[in-house]
């Protein structure tokens, strides 16, 4: 296997590299870095939810649907990534399937739910 530079470092190293693409708005780089991280540590949640982030704002919207789906399945109250689930399912068009995650994202976070 040939390393590149986003494989190179602790996976510690990797995630501020990630956050740092991330933070420069570098989105489909910082996905490259992350997809790997997400993957050698699958319990954790946040690597994973950064991923989907980044999925999302480059317009990778089936991987970050995939992505946050795990992530609901590791933690189902994380309402933030319930949120971001139902906006995905939105940008697809996919609307009856969004409201479900929505209202809970909203029952999360102890807004009143419509």
């Amino acid at each position: 296997m040939e390393f590149t530079y986003f494989d190179h470092g602790t996976p510690a190293e990797r995630w501020e590299r990630a956050q740092q693409f991330f933070d420069a708005k570098e989105y489909a780089t910082a996905a490259l870095v992350l997809a790997p991280l997400a993957d050698e540590v699958p319990e954790q949640v946040a690597p994973r939810l950064l991923l989907a982030r980044a999925y999302y704002h480059s317009a990778q919207l089936r991987r970050a649907e995939a992505a946050l789906r795990t992530v609901v399945d590791l933690d189902p109250v994380e309402g933030y990534a319930r949120l971001m689930l139902g906006r995905t399912l939105q940008r697809q068009g996919r609307d009856d399937e969004a409201e479900g995650h929505l209202r809970m994202a909203a029952a999360l976070s102890g807004e009143p739910v419509v």
